[in-house]
């Protein structure tokens, strides 16, 4: 009876020895052997932090390269359905959020959004056009910028020769620790990015990034706030460190290859002053046809109906919007002549 008593005990201790190990371990860059390549880690081990706006971005990593000023504006594209599939099966969502702050972090580009809330910003165009909206919401058509760059991501994951203390807590610990050595398995990651002009359908950058770190992951021993086990978030995981990492290292590859062509820009403006723009919605452009409501049009000397009456036109007469705009009005050239003429008169042939 003693001996089975002992056995039972020697059998217990060595799960309990490793739980101890796991529970004691600190969950840093340095325990885990992160290595994030030429790029800096916040004080929590994170390659990527912080946050960006029109006023400009904090918290970033001190090691990621930046731009003077935005080259045009960038759309991000998903990854691949089987990218996202492998993230799910390590806990980890889209890195297409994270990417998107690291490029409006650097400056390089504004991001337009091409993502899921795509679906919300048209349905708002819907419900307008359908008429819910009030009449003075300004939603409607020619009011979103144009992508003037689409960046692809990928990611690939190697487990190779992951086995060790993932695989002998997996067998110790029975069905509970082959869900730890979920994230003890995971070693390197190595993702790209393309980067193509959306006009010509041109690539004009692409690059690699890579990082990796130590078999034991940190998606075992869970994150602060988190509970044991959580494996759902790029910055506290070691998984997710690790991807972020790559990603960093493969944008700072990206902004070096394209920094110092400046035939590449694509706009004079920034986030600050796009972003305080308010655009009409169902505009018109310089060159648009436009033609008359009613009969007997004036065209005017000057905006607001001032000035010498230049030519009268006729109920349908076309006109060619020149792009220009002062309150009311808007100046047109027609085959009678050309002016200023009230903008509620005229309507998009």
């Amino acid at each position: 009876m003693q001996r089975t008593i002992q056995g039972l005990a020697r059998k217990l201790s060595i799960p309990l020895i490793a739980l101890s190990l796991v529970a004691a371990a600190p969950a840093s860059a340095g325990f885990l052997g992160l290595e994030l390549g030429s790029d800096s880690k916040d004080n929590n081990g994170n390659a990527v932090s912080g946050g960006a706006g029109p006023s400009g971005s904090e918290g970033e990593s001190a090691k990621l390269e930046k731009c003077d000023r935005p080259y045009g504006t960038l759309a991000v594209s998903e990854p691949q359905d089987y990218v996202g599939h492998a993230l799910m099966r390590i806990g980890l969502t889209s890195p297409t959020p994270m990417i998107r702050m690291i490029v409006q972090q650097s400056n390089c580009f504004m991001v337009v959004e091409r993502g899921r809330a795509m679906r919300n910003l048209m349905q708002e165009r819907d419900l307008a056009q359908s008429g819910e909206l009030r009449s003075n919401a300004n939603m409607g058509k020619g009011q979103m910028m144009t992508a003037d760059f689409v960046l692809t991501p990928d990611v690939a994951i190697s487990n190779k020769d992951a086995g060790g203390v993932g695989a002998a807590l997996g067998g110790l610990l029975g069905r509970g620790g082959a869900l730890l050595a979920v994230g003890l398995k995971f070693k390197e990651a190595q993702t790209s990015m393309t980067l193509a002009d959306t006009r010509s359908s041109l690539q004009v950058a692409s690059a690699q990034g890579s990082a990796s770190k130590t078999d034991l992951g940190i998606g075992a021993l869970g994150g602060a706030g988190h509970g044991f086990g959580a494996l759902g978030a790029y910055e506290n995981t070691a998984e997710g460190k690790v991807i972020a990492a790559s990603f960093l290292d493969n944008w700072n590859n990206i902004v070096r290859s394209i920094r110092n062509n400046p035939q590449l820009a694509r706009t004079e403006g920034d986030l600050r002053h796009e972003s305080g723009k308010v655009v009409t919605a169902n505009g018109w452009t310089d060159g648009d046809v436009l033609a008359t409501k009613i009969d007997n049009v004036k065209l005017y000397e000057r905006p607001g109906n001032k000035g010498r009456v230049l030519a009268t036109l006729g109920r349908g007469e076309e006109v060619v919007f020149m792009g220009k705009e002062d309150g009311g009005s808007v100046f047109v050239q027609g085959s009678s002549g050309e002016g200023w003429v009230s903008k509620n008169l005229l309507k998009r042939h």
